[in-house]
């Protein structure tokens, strides 16, 4: 039942590993032919490995030790540094270090692996006897130093001198379980060293100039409709429960309309919010393997896709947490910088999410400036050992509200928030805590099932972020009518409020993505109507930060009116179908979130009950009738997650952080990665924007290697960022 993209992915190779069981069949493995060599984290990320006539990842060939790669591939792995990911050329004023296992690599690269905590080859994991050092300044763990040296096997040696340090004899301690250092360099006690923001004037493409900006030509703008549920409702009959369905819309305009649309074809060039982004990443014991290759692989792409003037943090953490790299602007030596971090991890010891977030949230918090846009990406495998009581007592659930410092969850409302958009990686992690923490937050979770599809969902994670253009929302809605008043507001997780006498109510919406939407339901009353024509009921207002301005802007929608004949018979009343379908997902979600329950207190019977009832009201609905597509995405979701409450161990394996990631998405109106969602054959791709399909575009062409799409693969360019026309 997989999509046609995973299909895909699988012919192609793109699982990157292949174990195959030994046979009698199977000649005995040859210890020096290098076909046999098994490629590491770092080899699976080298263009190197990549065939060259296709580029993309070749496919693994059986071998009696489950893995072989062919010949080729270890002859392009010397070829290619698998730290930078370029070309190892002689006499190019770069030093080369072979190590004893026979791999080349760029000396600043491995020296900085090196000092980074790692003492074995990041191509074939063999451990290293002998290794680099700048003399006499590297930053050896303590065991190391005043090691005496011994001559290195240089090819080339002309802008260093170096030596190599001999490791001392591994020493087992059987008490405790040996956990690397993740970095050795000392950290700063408060993380005031960001680099400086890029203040540059912003540079625009011919169908634009910087003038539009100064002259207000060029303003992010929320579009407002308004749709009562019914048209028209007779004079003499009231509703204690009238609908009112606030429609907005996220649009980055122009004042001249035949601008907008030339301009907004190109999107690459479109101007957007510069971004403050910290990724916490999880390297504990389990992530080693595949897992950690393929995170390496996903944030390189990431950082591929940052532009000068956005920002990257990298937080590593498994028992304890450590920055690797401060906020840096990601330029051409800032993303040479993020890539050798982020390839020099190596996965071991436990899993402490609370103290990763702790120190993903002193970045923000410490830094001396800030872009517009901010927001931290979470991503484990596991389990908080550290934090979280999960005993298994029963009576007792856990916290996770203490996995997030206070300048995250902003408890008392004083402090910032900062929007934590957590990805549970694999079927082992803690759904409900990653969900709990995003939930708090203010920001998504996303279940990556399949490990393969991490670039993909990171991707579309950032294809939003990158494309902020409104921040600050805040919806008002006030009364039309001396006798109207408020009595609900349906708006999911938005922290929402009806004042006293019902006069009035605000939604805190915060940041929204380009060509985002959200759909907020209205509930007031009706009252009985003596003599006029048509009733005012309401009127919606919305004030939020234009981030390319900076200027507060306020717009309000026309009044809200019902028409009110004398008769039923006089007008025949329209029922709005854009208030229908919003009402069938509220109750789709509702269904969701009783059927999570149900499951949790271990009815999976009357869970999916829940499930099929929802699927039969929804199908008799007008716009379902109609053929909506958001019902029919509904009942495909809805099928699904039936589907994964087959048993226990069906839903304790991937049904829970299914409908999580299905909550999440629909509390929020904002895309998360669950299932296939994130390939373009899936019927679940709820609120995805066009920058996150470009996004995921760019990352499926990059996966599959195509030559006709690599035009892609440039970065979005924020504002200050971009480049001139001449």
């Amino acid at each position: 039942m997989g999509s046609k993209w995973r299909k895909a992915k699988l012919a192609l190779g793109l699982n990157l590993c292949v174990y195959v069981p030994r046979t009698l069949e199977d000649s005995p493995p040859d210890s020096d032919d290098a076909s046999t060599e098994r490629l590491s984290d770092a080899a699976l990320l080298s263009p190197g490995n990549w065939d060259a006539g296709h580029s993309r990842p070749m496919t693994p060939t059986p071998s009696s030790h489950g893995l072989r790669f062919s010949r080729s591939a270890s002859k392009s792995s010397k070829q290619t540094c698998s730290i930078c990911l370029t070309k190892i050329k002689q006499g190019g004023g770069h030093a080369i270090f072979t190590a004893e296992c026979s791999h080349s690599f760029h000396f600043h690269c491995i020296a900085s692996s090196v000092k980074h905590g790692n003492q074995i080859c990041p191509v074939c994991r063999a451990k290293w006897k002998e290794i680099p050092s700048h003399a006499p300044c590297l930053d050896l763990p303590p065991p190391l130093r005043g090691a005496p040296t011994n001559p290195a096997r240089w090819a080339n040696n002309e802008a260093l001198v170096t030596n190599v340090r001999r490791l001392p004899p591994t020493q087992r301690d059987t008490n405790r379980r040996h956990i690397v250092p993740l970095f050795q360099a000392p950290e700063p006690g408060v993380f005031d060293d960001d680099e400086l923001l890029d203040h540059h004037q912003p540079v625009f493409s011919e169908k634009s100039s910087s003038n539009d900006l100064l002259e207000g030509n060029f303003t992010s703008m929320v579009e407002i409709k308004t749709y009562p549920e019914v048209s028209a409702v007779p004079r003499a009959q009231s509703y204690d429960n009238f609908t009112v369905l606030a429609h907005l819309k996220a649009v980055p305009a122009s004042k001249s309309s035949n601008q907008c649309q030339a301009y907004f074809l190109q999107a690459p060039r479109t101007p957007r919010a510069p971004v403050d982004l910290v990724t916490v990443l999880d390297i504990s014991g389990s992530m080693a393997g595949t897992k950690l290759a393929l995170l390496k692989r996903a944030m390189g792409f990431v950082i591929q896709n940052l532009s000068s003037s956005d920002r990257l943090s990298v937080i590593a953490f498994s028992s304890t947490a450590r920055r690797l790299f401060p906020l840096r602007r990601m330029t051409d030596i800032g993303r040479q910088q993020a890539l050798q971090a982020v390839n020099s991890l190596v996965a071991n010891g436990g899993t402490n999410i609370a103290e990763g977030l702790r120190k993903g949230a002193k970045v923000m918090s410490d830094r001396k400036q800030k872009n517009p846009v901010a927001s931290i990406i979470l991503l484990s495998d596991g389990q908080d050992t550290y934090t979280v009581n999960n005993s298994g007592d029963s009576e007792s659930k856990p916290n996770y509200q203490l996995l997030l410092p206070l300048s995250i969850h902003g408890a008392d409302n004083t402090g910032f928030q900062i929007p934590v958009h957590a990805f549970g990686f694999g079927t082992d992690h803690d759904a409900s805590s990653m969900h709990s923490i995003s939930e708090i937050s203010g920001g998504t979770f996303s279940f990556i099932e399949t490990e393969a599809a991490i670039q993909d969902a990171f991707a579309q994670c950032i294809g939003g972020l990158l494309s902020v253009v409104v921040q600050e929302l805040q919806v008002s809605i006030e009364s039309a009518h001396p006798s109207v008043r408020l009595s609900s507001l349906r708006v999911g997780s938005y922290p929402s409020r009806v004042l006293v006498g019902g006069q009035s109510g605000v939604i805190d919406v915060g940041d929204l993505y380009a060509d985002e939407e959200r759909d907020f339901l209205i509930t007031v009353n009706l009252p009985v109507e003596a003599s006029n024509s048509e009733t005012g009921l309401l009127k919606v207002r919305c004030i939020y930060r234009d981030p390319l301005t900076k200027e507060m802007v306020t717009i309000e929608s026309e009044e809200v009116r019902v028409k009110r004949p004398e008769t039923a018979e006089q007008e025949a009343a329209t029922v709005s179908m854009e208030v229908d379908r919003q009402k069938n997902r509220l109750q789709a979600a509702l269904a969701m979130s009783q059927a999570r329950t149900a499951a949790e207190q271990g009815d999976l019977a009357g869970a999916a009950s829940i499930l099929e009832n929802c699927r039969r009201v929804l199908a008799g609905s007008v716009s379902a009738k109609s053929g909506d597509r958001l019902c029919v995405a509904l009942d495909a979701e809805l099928k699904e997650i039936q589907e994964r409450m087959a048993s226990r161990h069906v839903y304790e394996a991937s049904g829970r952080a299914y409908i999580l990631s299905g909550l999440s998405s629909h509390s929020w109106q904002r895309a998360t990665a669950r299932g296939d969602s994130t390939d373009g054959s899936s019927l679940v791709q709820a609120y995805q924007t066009p920058s996150m399909t470009e996004m995921l575009t760019r990352s499926q062409a990059m996966l599959l290697g195509s030559p006709s799409t690599q035009r892609l693969i440039q970065p979005l360019w924020s504002l200050g960022s971009q480049p001139n026309p001449r």
